[in-house]
């Protein structure tokens, strides 16, 4: 009854079904891994937002790595810009998408040493290989707040290409502009969130931490599949069987004769009177 599944097509067919409920299981798997990763992301994100600011110099320090969980702590730092350190950092989008430019000033503190502001977006002109107009850094001392970020690198995304225009870098990474400064500085940076006078760079927005993406339905799809997968082929297996066994059914009995006749019928024919 089931003897055709022995057949060379069924063979393949029950053996790519099998092979394919593993693999899907295990892409429902990674969806959800992603997803468990985007929620504690977020979790992380809303609680360093929601902290009380706290003087840069607490979480980092001149070569230390900013903690994950510092990342996007508001933080407090009093100095003067230097204002001879600013450059600009490259290929930077708006909430609009419009390309320009990060505007990055060192503050230096009380014991000189120094930390690294965004101090926010500027729109790109039309020549790329000369430094944009930049609003000047406030002069004096001051007293800023922002968001604590971690050093950019090459692994970020964005690639630190040679032979930039002056003033101009692709990273945002307190090394590479301590090398340049002949400063220490401060591990990390500051997102600049205030305060913001008129005329100065636009301020870079806080992240978006509420939407979890769509990875947990996309866990839920591929389970289903995998699921799907042995149901599929029971019902292909019941199809296949039912259309042959249709096929006997309505094939033609055993002693028919060459025209399709029933062997009395042929004999009636050959015995009527002409």
């Amino acid at each position: 009854m089931y003897r055709f599944l022995l057949s060379r097509q069924w063979v393949i067919t029950t053996l790519v079904g099998l092979a394919l409920i593993p693999v899907m299981i295990k892409l429902g798997f990674w969806q959800l891994h992603r997803h468990e990763h985007r929620v504690a992301r977020n979790d992380q994100i809303s609680r360093s937002l929601s902290a009380t600011p706290v003087p840069v110099t607490e979480l980092t320090s001149p070569g230390r790595a900013v903690a994950r969980d510092d990342v996007w702590r508001p933080v407090t730092a009093s100095g003067t810009y230097d204002r001879q350190g600013e450059v600009v950092v490259r290929m930077r989008t708006d909430a609009d998408g419009n390309q320009g430019y990060f505007v990055l000033t060192p503050l230096v503190l009380a014991d000189g040493r120094a930390v690294l502001v965004n101090r926010g977006w500027v729109p790109a002109d039309g020549d790329l290989t000369r430094y944009p107009d930049v609003p000047a850094a406030p002069a004096g001392q001051v007293t800023v707040t922002g968001r604590l970020k971690a050093d950019e690198t090459t692994g970020s995304g964005i690639k630190n290409t040679a032979g930039l225009p002056p003033r101009q870098v692709m990273l945002i990474n307190s090394e590479q502009r301590a090398a340049q400064l002949h400063r220490p500085l401060l591990g990390g940076y500051v997102e600049l969130t205030g305060p913001t006078g008129k005329d100065q760079p636009r301020t870079v927005g806080a992240p978006d931490h509420s939407s979890i993406g769509p990875h947990m339905a996309y866990a839920v799809q591929w389970w289903l599949f995998a699921a799907f997968v042995p149901v599929g082929w029971v019902i292909l297996v019941r199809r296949e069987r039912r259309d042959r066994a249709e096929a006997a059914a309505t094939g033609a009995p055993d002693g028919a004769g060459a025209s399709g006749e029933a062997p009395e019928d042929v004999a009636r024919t050959a015995a009527a009177p002409e």
